[in-house]
């Protein structure tokens, strides 16, 4: 399906001007129906060297920094069917375009789920996913969307269709391929399909909420990252979080159990106490009161709503995450791998910029997600200060040598 600019919903042009450095639209959006089509109206745009703006439902459109240059919009959204789902080996296969609320219904129906939290989970696509490497707190116990996938179709900017990976859990043929594109933002090739593994439902859940002084927080949250327990879900949250939960005063620890029934309450019970220790004040979340607790957590910190607003992804060593939340307004922070989003109201540069370097000087970074274009337009988006920028335009250049896919959106304005 091809629409010119004038036929796109006046939603979908907003987010679509939203993630271009340019206040010129497109010419079009292109939305093939299968893989071969995909193909070839990305061949069209090789040869008639068009720039492209990759994406599903444009869920994440306007995440990382601003593409130079479009010429066309190519959205996978119609290309969203079911290919395998092998129920013993635990692995799904799916075309990128799939909605990811509708793949976990599925995949529920054989009491099975992909171990992935994306920040709209009903919106966003399965290619946007890994595009984008979207995940939430469930990295505690699984870990990152790439840990997730086993093999992977892409269309080359030359329109040729290629697969790497398998289908297998044990299958790890072109591992290093599938990193590079998660994460890659569109700019590499666009993702026509995805094989993930899954795991099982699990029999029972508990959240454990501990809030109080931060140096006791900080201490709770070291004593967890010692013990034994196995959280499948962990997060330190900022003191404007906490109290726009309806959670109380003070920093806060939320912590996930899920096993069998009688290991959730020992878990719980054994956190519960160690919060006593420190004089932590300690709930405990179960049932429809727990599943609502997490849907407002995101809902809190990615709310597209209110606007305007700077949304940002963050890392710093787990031991500092605490330093860090105490001079944050809104934002969280994984116990155990120090990742998180901050969120700021308004357009607080000045406040971006200096939490900017408050991670970098504790070992971490800061990635503008979210925010105006015209605040995009006037600093960093990406920040970035390694020695890899080299190497990563000579990955661009060999995957697509005339940069048509997304040009400026990734670091170093590749």
């Amino acid at each position: 399906m091809n629409k010119p600019w004038e036929s796109i919903p006046v939603e979908r042009q907003k987010s679509i001007l939203e993630a271009i450095a340019s206040s010129s639209p497109p010419g079009c959006m292109v939305s093939p129906d299968t893989i071969e089509e995909l193909a070839a109206v990305i061949a069209e745009a090789y040869s008639q060297k068009q720039r492209v703006l990759l994406c599903g439902s444009g869920s994440k459109l306007n995440w990382g920094g601003l593409a130079k240059g479009i010429d066309v919009v190519v959205s996978t959204e119609r290309i969203n069917q079911l290919l395998e789902h092998a129920v013993g080996d635990f692995t799904v296969t799916v075309e990128a375009g799939m909605k990811f609320s509708d793949l976990q219904k599925i995949l529920a129906n054989s009491k099975q789920f992909l171990a992935i939290d994306p920040t709209s989970p009903t919106s966003a696509t399965v290619g946007g996913i890994v595009a984008t490497a979207d995940t939430g707190s469930l990295r505690q116990r699984y870990g990152s969307v790439r840990d997730q996938i086993l093999g992977i179709t892409f269309v080359r900017s030359d329109g040729k269709i290629a697969k790497a990976g398998g289908r297998v859990v044990k299958n790890v043929a072109g591992y290093d391929l599938m990193k590079l594109f998660t994460g890659s933002f569109g700019t590499l090739g666009a993702i026509a399909q995805v094989t993930f593994r899954l795991y099982p439902f699990l029999e029972a859940s508990g959240t454990v909420v501990l809030v109080g002084d931060a140096s006791a927080v900080s201490q709770a949250a070291d004593t967890l990252r010692g013990s034994a327990l196995t959280p499948t879900q962990s997060d330190l949250l900022s003191l404007q979080l906490v109290s726009g939960l309806g959670l109380g005063q003070g920093l806060g620890l939320m912590v996930r159990f899920q096993s069998i029934a009688e290991s959730v309450k020992e878990q719980s019970n054994q956190l519960l106490e160690v919060g006593k220790q420190f004089g932590l004040r300690g709930m405990v979340y179960s049932g429809t009161d727990e599943a609502d607790l997490w849907l407002r957590l995101g809902e809190r910190i990615h709310d597209f709503h209110t606007s305007p607003a700077i949304t940002c992804k963050i890392g710093v060593l787990p031991i500092s995450a605490v330093e860090v939340l105490t001079r944050s307004e809104l934002g969280w922070i994984h116990v155990a791998s120090g990742l998180g989003v901050l969120r700021f109201e308004g357009e607080k540069v000045d406040k971006v910029l200096e939490m900017r370097n408050l991670c970098q000087r504790n070992g971490g970074f800061l990635t503008v997600l979210v925010a105006p274009r015209r605040v995009k337009g006037s600093l960093d988006v990406w920040g970035y200060g390694g020695n890899a920028l080299e190497l990563m335009r000579r990955i661009k250049e060999q995957f697509d040598s005339g940069y048509i896919f997304s040009p400026g959106r990734f670091v170093g304005g590749i």
